[in-house]
C-alpha cells in the first residue's frame, strides 16, 4: 500500500506517467491503470484527503480473475485436492485424471495447480532441538570423479556424512559403493573419529541400513542392528519422503560439496580422504556457524565430547547377513564365491554371516557350516564331511589308498593296481577302488589269486577280475597252464613268450 501512496502523492504533485515509470516505483502500465482509477474516484484533487490503507487493498489488493488463466484442472478440484492432502503424487494424479476421467491437459498443468494449492495451504514446520550427545545424523551424497589406483579410471565416488545434531561437528569421508559392508565400516571410523557414541543415529531409509521403509514400523538390517546393538545407539528412520528431519546433516552434505570438492585435485581415493580429513579439523570445525554462531569444533571438545556414549572396549565384529539357497551341489553363494553346507540342506533357505575373515552359515539358530571367508571371485570352499557318502568315499580313496590296500592284500593286487594308473587312455581311480573293494565280499586271498588270473592272460580289468571271482576260476587254475607265481607271469617281450626250461621235459 506504501507504493500506490507513493504514486498518488506523485501524481497529486503533477508529475508525469513516464517519470513515475522512470523512477522505478512501478512499470507504465500499472501507473497508468492507477491514475485512471485515481481520476475517476477523484484522489487525484487537492482539496481532497488521500485514501487510506484500507481503501487502497480493497482496490488494489485483490485482483479478479483472468478467465483465460483458469486451470484445465479446476473441473476436478475436489478429487485433486483431496488427493494431494493425501500425499498422492503429481505423475499419479495426471495418471489418474487420463484414465479415469479422460482428462487431456498436460502434466504440466497439473503441477501448477498443486503448486498454487501448496502455496494456499502452507506446511507448518518446526525446528527439532537436541541435547549435546543426544543424536547424530547420517546421509549419503554424490561425490566426484577420483581416480581408481588399480585401473587407472576414473570411477563415481559417495560421500558418507554424520553430523552431530548439537555441535554440528562432522565425520566425512569418499566411499565407493552405498553396501552394508561399507555403512557398518563408515560408521565405526565415524566413532572413532568422535571418539564417543550419541544415543540415537537418525537416518534416512537406504538399503544398507532398512530393508522395508515404514512410518510405524521400519525392518532394519540385520547386520546394522548388531552393530547399533553393540555400539548402544538407537536407529531413528526418518519418515518415508521426509528428508526435512535430517535437515543439519543434509545442509553439510551441500557445504562439503559447495566448499570443499570444487577446486580440488585428488590422486586417489585415499588423497582425497586425507584431505577431507584435513579440511575437517581445520576450515570445517573452525568455521562460525550460522545457526549457532559458535565454532562447531569448540562446542565439541568444550561441552559435547564428554557427554558421548565411551567406545567398546572390543569394537563389535561387523559382519553382514544375507539370506542364500543351498544348490543342488551343497554349496550356497555370496559375493561370487560358493561355500558348502551338508548335503542334507540342499534346496532350503539358510542365513549366511559374512565378516571379513569368516563366514558361517546358520540354520535358523544352528550353527551349520564355518568356512575361511575369500575375497577372490569365483572361489570354492569345501568340507568333505558336506558331501554324500558316496563322494566322500569316492575323494578318500585316492590312488595311494588304492595301492596301500592292495600291497595289503598280496603281490599280484599290488602289480594289478599298478597296471591300472599306468593307462595312458583312461583314468581307472574307479576301477581301481572297486578292486580292492571286492575284498570285501571274497576275502584277500580269493582277490590276489584272481588278480594273479587276470595278469596271466594280460586282461587288466576290473570286469575280468570280477567274473573270475564270480565264476570261481580263482579256486580252480586251468590245468594247462603251469604258473603258480607271478614270476611265472609276462612281463615283457613277446605276448606269447615262454621260458623254455618250463616247456622242455626234464
Amino acid at each position: 500500500m506504501y507504493q500506490y501512496r507513493q504514486i498518488l502523492v506523485r501524481m497529486r504533485m503533477g508529475e508525469s506517467n513516464r517519470a513515475i515509470a522512470d523512477s522505478g516505483v512501478a512499470g507504465r502500465n500499472k501507473v497508468k491503470a492507477i491514475k485512471r482509477i485515481a481520476l475517476e474516484r477523484g484522489w487525484l484533487e487537492l482539496d481532497k484527503d488521500l485514501p487510506d490503507d484500507t481503501q487502497l487493498a480493497t482496490i488494489f489488493g485483490e485482483k479478479p480473475p483472468n478467465p483465460t488463466t483458469t486451470s484445465s484442472v479446476a473441473p476436478y478440484a475436489d478429487k485433486v485436492d483431496k488427493w494431494y492432502q493425501d500425499g498422492v503424487q503429481g505423475t499419479t494424479i495426471h495418471q489418474a485424471l487420463v484414465d479415469k476421467y479422460g482428462f487431456t491437459g498436460s502434466y504440466w498443468s497439473v503441477i501448477r495447480y498443486l503448486k498454487a494449492l501448496a502455496e494456499k495451504t502452507p506446511v507448518p514446520t518446526t525446528v527439532i532441538e537436541f541435547a549435546p550427545g543426544d543424536a547424530a545424523q547420517v546421509d549419503f551424497g554424490a561425490g566426484p570423479l577420483i581416480v581408481d589406483t588399480r585401473t587407472g579410471e576414473l570411477r563415481k565416488s559417495w560421500i558418507f556424512v554424520m553430523t552431530l545434531a548439537w555441535s554440528r561437528h562432522i565425520y566425512a569421508e569418499f566411499i565407493r559403493d552405498q553396501s552394508t559392508a561399507t555403512w557398518l565400516a563408515c560408521h565405526r571410523r565415524a566413532f572413532e573419529w568422535f571418539n564417543g557414541v550419541p544415543k540415537r543415529v537418525v537416518i534416512d531409509n537406504p538399503k544398507c541400513a532398512i530393508t522395508r521403509a515404514c512410518y510405524h514400523d521400519p525392518e532394519v538390517q540385520r547386520a546394522y542392528g548388531e552393530c547399533a546393538e553393540g555400539y548402544g545407539f538407537l536407529i531413528a528412520p526418518c519418515p518415508v519422503r521426509d528428508p526435512q528431519k535430517k535437515g543439519r546433516v543434509e545442509s553439510n552434505v551441500k557445504y562439503i560439496k559447495n566448499s570443499f570438492v570444487p577446486l580440488k585435485e585428488f590422486r586417489s581415493l585415499s588423497d582425497a580422504n586425507a584431505q577431507l580429513k584435513s579440511w575437517l579439523l581445520s576450515v570445517a570445525g573452525n568455521r562460525k556457524h550460522g545457526t549457532t554462531k559458535c565454532q562447531p569444533l569448540e562446542r565439541f571438545t568444550e561441552i559435547e565430547q564428554a557427554l558421548l556414549s565411551p567406545l567398546p572396549e572390543v569394537p563389535p565384529e561387523q559382519a553382514v547377513w544375507a539370506k542364500v539357497k543351498v544348490h543342488g551341489d551343497g554349496h550356497v553363494q555370496f559375493e561370487h564365491c560358493r561355500y558348502s553346507v551338508p548335503y542334507t540342506l540342499i534346496r532350503e533357505t539358510l542365513w549366511l554371516k559374512a565378516s571379513d575373515t569368516m563366514v558361517r552359515i546358520y540354520q535358523k539358530h544352528e550353527l551349520k557350516a564355518t568356512h575361511a571367508r575369500m575375497h577372490h571371485q569365483g572361489g570354492r570352499a569345501t568340507v568333505p564331511e558336506h558331501q554324500p557318502p558316496a563322494a566322500q568315499a569316492y575323494n578318500m580313496q585316492d590312488p595311494q589308498y588304492c595301492l596301500a590296500q592292495a600291497q595289503r592284500i598280496g603281490e599280484s593286487c599290488h602289480v594289478f593296481i599298478k597296471r591300472l594308473f599306468a593307462s595312458r587312455v583312461l583314468d581307472n581311480l574307479r576301477a581301481a577302488q572297486g578292486v580292492v573293494g571286492l575284498a570285501k565280499r571274497y576275502g584277500d586271498k580269493r582277490l590276489e589269486a584272481a588278480c594273479l588270473r587276470a595278469l596271466t592272460f594280460d586282461n587288466v580289468r576290473y570286469s575280468a577280475v570280477k567274473q573270475i571271482l564270480e565264476k570261481g576260476l580263482d579256486q580252480h587254475p586251468d590245468e594247462s597252464s603251469t604258473f603258480d607265481t607271478l614270476s611265472d607271469v609276462y612281463t615283457g617281450g613277446g605276448r606269447f613268450h615262454r621260458d623254455p626250461n618250463k616247456l622242455l621235459p626234464h
